[in-house]
């Protein structure tokens, strides 16, 4: 019939649990029981994750002559308790313990200390009833305190035997003529032994009077278990009894004889016994004798006059599930007056916010701790998580890196800003291009446009309209086809454009050479010397471009890292090396055309060209030399832009610095394009 203080421990860790209260302290008898409780109780909250602040230990003494000492030496300690930040203490003990307890936080608060308010938590050997002790200490110390008590309820016509009880109905029971006297101080006889004058007792008294900490007019757990105590032992004489009476011949007119029974032959029975007691509970027993039975949670609500109410504010189920063993109702908790009925707090450290982990303290236990931001790239969602987690792929942390967020898919697209305005350039360089080309094609055989080969302005031309027009296969989502048109066609078109660029400046010192009398360059002057040196070079870079395909070609692909928040849909260049030995070439051919047209700049006008592509070519090489860093620094769909604007910026430069000029003449200034005018500005 005793509970089993396994459960209730395990009662009061499913109720540290439930308000996340993980810095305690512990209180116990200095004796065997207490080294007991420790013993079970500390390897349980650590496996539990909660931690104990102090412990502490009480006597259990309990004459009045020695309970001031005691408590005098337990105040020494009383600093541990106030500076503690341990809002919560589990204290074990029995009530005599419990008193000392009492005296030493009443004289603590008596002289120069404060108040202690904090939450304490018993087992079922928490009792506030005692006798006479009660009036040297005030019990609203544990006011708001929680016990787990034994399940207990009230048997039909308890309290109205309470209420009528007499003292003269309980002749020759010394135990209710001494309680009564000390209840009521009076005295049943007419003088008493020690010589005290005492009014005597008039039998009408009544128990209801009594304040609650000296006597209850409800059952407790512990007197409920001794009722049903009783009735299972008498279950079991009866049981007992009849097994007895049916194997027996009982003869006609033969008293049944009752024998004695001794105690050892009502365990067997006893641990088959299940009844129904008049309260309407089942008493039984499980396999071990030890009573199935549920706590009730109790919270100690006390006064200023001394009494106390317990309310019920949960109960502890031992048979049910983990998760649902304890149940409670916190709003009929009232915790102590220090609170402000707002829930106590009992950590060693403040919770860790989502997006924090938990950093040990060196030296201190697991329940002190600091708070560490979780690393770029790793999150954690709850409160007090120990280690931070990362992202999928496919999702990356938020600002305060509490959650993962969904990543958005990224490419240049013809819908944004950015890529409609790219297009837009691409398409209006195209059209003037073709403008450029229509007007030298209407205007063939005037002398400006022959003077400079037509073949090759004419292959220029195109070939610049390509690189406008390839670099719309940059804008859009990346698929197979456009990545391997991508930056071979770039490659190959700005190849044959600096090839064509180079023969032209070649045929311009050719032609300026082939004039002096007696050289033999004339020989080689003519298209074919042109048209050479564009077909031998373009098919270098054609051929570079063959084998990137062969070996290592771009293909589409997803990049999850590079920019956060972002799925980068792009072209893998699948060779890198292979990607800037296309540009290695193509600068190459740059130079060249720039030294060759930079030597050349001061030849006469009539035949020159160098002035110009001497400047298309510097303002080439610097685009494609500013590109290179900026490509490297840029990341995601802002890498496809640059490289863009450098074939749009490259493009325009070379047709706005050979053409333009051209252009002005034939179409302003007609009456320059004539032959006389050349020879005449050549002779200037």
């Amino acid at each position: 019939m005793v509970p089993d203080e396994a459960y209730q421990y395990m009662g009061v860790v499913h109720l540290l649990h439930h308000f996340r209260w993980t810095w305690i302290g512990l209180v116990a008898m200095d004796d065997d029981n207490g080294d007991r409780f420790f013993h079970t109780v500390v390897p349980l909250l650590s496996q539990n994750g909660i931690c104990f602040a102090f412990t502490m230990r009480t006597f259990k003494m309990a004459y009045k002559e020695e309970m001031l000492m005691l408590a005098l030496k337990l105040q020494e300690q009383y600093p541990v308790l106030e500076k503690s930040k341990a809002n919560v203490i589990f204290v074990y003990g029995e009530p005599p313990a419990l008193q000392i307890l009492g005296v030493l936080l009443n004289l603590a608060e008596t002289t120069s200390f404060h108040r202690l308010g904090r939450v304490w938590i018993a087992t079922s050997q928490w009792n506030f009833e005692s006798l006479n002790i009660g009036t040297m200490w005030d019990i609203q110390t544990f006011h708001g305190a929680i016990s787990f008590t034994v399940h207990a309820n009230q048997p039909p016509g308890f309290q109205q035997f309470l209420q009528n009880v007499k003292p003269s109905w309980m002749k020759g029971d010394g135990f209710i003529q001494d309680f009564w006297e000390q209840s009521f101080n009076c005295s049943l006889k007419s003088s008493s032994q020690q010589g005290e004058i005492k009014e005597l007792c008039t039998g009408k008294e009544k128990l209801e009077s009594i304040p609650g900490i000296f006597f209850e007019m409800r059952m407790t757990g512990h007197s409920y278990n001794v009722y049903n105590a009783v009735y299972a032992v008498a279950h079991a004489l009866h049981a007992m009894y009849i097994n007895r009476y049916r194997h027996r011949r009982v003869e006609v007119g033969e008293r049944k004889k009752i024998h004695d029974v001794q105690s050892w032959q009502l365990h067997s029975i006893l641990k088959g016994i299940s009844f129904n007691n008049s309260a309407g509970d089942t008493v039984h027993f499980d396999e071990n004798g030890k009573l199935i039975t549920d706590y009730d949670v109790t919270n100690w609500i006390t006064f200023s006059n001394g009494s106390f109410v317990r309310v019920k504010v949960g109960k502890l189920d031992p048979s049910a599930p983990q998760s649902q063993a304890l149940i409670l109702n916190d709003e009929q908790i009232e915790w102590h007056r220090n609170f402000n009925q707002v829930l106590p707090i009992s950590v060693c450290s403040v919770n860790c916010r989502p997006g924090y982990s938990r950093k040990r303290k060196e030296g201190e236990q697991f329940c002190c701790f600091d708070c560490a931001e979780c690393p770029k790239g790793m999150v954690s969602s709850h409160k007090d998580t120990y280690v931070c987690v990362k992202c999928p792929e496919d999702r990356y942390p938020n600002k305060d890196r509490s959650q993962c967020i969904l990543k958005t898919i990224s490419y240049l697209s013809y819908k944004e800003p950015l890529g409609i305005s790219l297009a837009i350039l691409a398409v209006s360089f195209s059209l003037i291009t073709v403008l450029v080309l229509g007007n030298f094609v209407k205007h063939q055989e005037t002398p400006i446009v022959k003077a400079n080969n037509r073949s090759l302005t004419y292959t220029l031309l195109i070939s610049l309209l390509l690189c406008f027009l390839c670099s719309l296969l940059f804008i859009g989502q990346p698929v197979k086809v456009t990545c391997v048109l991508r930056q071979t066609a770039f490659g190959i078109i700005f190849s044959v454009a600096l090839s064509t660029v180079f023969a032209k400046t070649i045929t311009v010192v050719l032609a300026f050479i082939a004039t002096k009398p007696g050289s033999t360059v004339r020989k080689w002057m003519g298209k074919k010397l042109a048209n050479s040196i564009v077909l031998s070079f373009s098919l270098i870079q054609a051929t570079i471009c063959l084998l990137w395909l062969c070996s290592s070609p771009p293909f589409s692909a997803r990049d999850m890292h590079s920019v956060d928040g972002e799925i980068v849909l792009e072209c893998n260049e699948g060779s890198t090396a292979m990607f800037y030995i296309v540009l290695s070439y193509m600068g190459i051919l740059a130079f060249v055309s720039f030294l060759v047209a930079f030597l050349a700049r001061k030849l006469p006008d009539s035949f020159n060209e160098a002035k110009f592509i001497t400047f298309s070519m510097l303002v080439f090489c610097s685009v494609w030399l500013s590109f290179i860093p900026s490509y490297l620094s840029t990341k995601g769909k802002f890498m496809v832009a640059v490289e863009i604007f450098s074939i749009l910026a490259s493009s325009a430069g070379l047709l706005g610095c050979i053409f333009f000029p051209k252009c002005y003449i034939i179409i302003l200034k007609p009456e320059l394009n004539n032959r006389e005018m050349l020879i005449r500005r050549n002779n200037k």
